[in-house]
């Protein structure tokens, strides 16, 4: 069970699988949450399942997440933060599979990106369950604009729902996520075309379809409406990756056309090294310490401690601000996994930070 958020109100725009699970998540951690959707069928469908207490904006609300397709996310972002007499405290959130255009088109210290690493075969409200980003990884993108205080508290919110952090650049997610995400995709959605054609000639074909295919091709049944829109937005580096898989068939074609059993193996045997050493989920650390980060008030020095942290792969469970009473300087207040609490440390002292580590009673 995870500790309640402290009680307010919070509005979720886009009542599909995410939104109806993040207001799910939210409205069981204590908080009033309001709900909109384009087809205002499906929010009274949400306010009668309970996924919402009302329909409609809440002005009064600190929290505002945008959970609408890609090409929408833009304007939908920036009419929120120029909607008058909004709560002076406001963080405005995404869920978007693709960060760069957002981080190029918004510069408000309100509004943080945001990505959650989750889904579900199922699609829409009935795939909805306040679960399902317990484990998952939820990545943020803080800027050079960021506001700590805001950053400190949606990444608490995160925490609550059961997500682990992780504060990456938007470039950056937007590669990475190409090569784990994006790409898979569309890969399980070529299999399954070839599979589809195939089973034209040789009915069999698909009763054939057992465990690993079927792993295999599992992500191909979600949405297929949101991935135009992801591909267009993240076109290069999904791109770049494809040009890279589209080598790397080509070489095992050549492999197995010239019987190359000793390089089959090789690249069979490094894919399933890789394989089982992935992590089944993310978990919280055994043993975590308090890493205190002393900083100025200068913009950027958010984003900087937080992706230092997710480059040397350091788990950050909780993050806090504290301000000097004299203004002008304040403390960052990382609970992390002790495993590579040093590293982190040094790599921060590298960078001119002054840092110590501290146990947890």
């Amino acid at each position: 069970m995870t500790e309640p958020v402290d009680s307010g109100r919070a509005v979720v725009i886009g009542l599909g699988l995410i939104g109806g699970s993040i207001a799910l998540g939210l409205k069981e951690q204590g908080l009033r949450v309001s709900g909109l959707d384009v087809d205002h069928s499906r929010a009274e469908e949400a306010l009668r399942l309970g996924m919402i207490d009302a329909i409609g904006d809440d002005l009064s609300a600190e929290l505002v997440i945008v959970c609408v397709p890609a090409a929408a996310v833009v304007a939908i972002v920036g009419e929120v933060l120029a909607t008058e007499d909004r709560s002076p405290q406001v963080i405005v959130t995404d869920v978007c599979g693709v960060k760069m255009p957002l981080s190029g088109a918004i510069h408000d210290v309100r509004f943080i990106g945001g990505h959650p690493m989750a889904g579900s075969e199922q699609l829409g409200l009935d795939g909805a369950r306040a679960d399902l980003f317990v484990g998952a990884t939820w990545v943020l993108t803080p800027s050079p604009t960021t506001d700590a205080t805001r950053y400190a508290k949606l990444s608490s919110i995160v925490s609550k729902l059961g997500a682990m952090p992780l504060a990456l650049d938007a470039a950056d997610h937007d590669r990475l996520v190409a090569v784990v995400s994006h790409v898979p995709h569309l890969l399980a959605a070529t299999l399954m075309h070839r599979a589809v054609i195939g089973a034209a000639s040789d009915g069999a074909l698909l009763q054939l379809a057992a465990g690993g295919f079927r792993d295999m091709t599992r992500v191909a049944a979600g949405d297929p409406a949101i991935w135009p829109e992801l591909c267009a937005a993240n076109a290069v580096a999904i791109t770049a990756t494809l040009d890279q898989v589209i080598g790397d068939l080509h070489e095992l074609r050549d492999m197995v056309s010239a019987g190359d059993r000793s390089g089959l193996e090789r690249f069979l045997t490094a894919s399933s090294t890789a394989r089982r050493a992935l992590p089944a989920k993310q978990e919280l650390p055994k043993s975590l310490v308090l890493l205190k980060v002393v900083v100025t008030d200068r913009p950027g020095i958010l984003a900087d401690v937080t992706t230092v942290a997710s480059d040397l792969q350091v788990n950050v469970v909780d993050l806090q601000i504290a301000h000097s009473v004299e203004g002008g300087a304040g403390v960052l207040q990382l609970t992390i996994d002790e495993v590579r609490s040093q590293d982190l440390r040094r790599a921060l002292v590298e960078r001119g930070y002054r840092c110590t580590l501290e146990a947890l009673a």
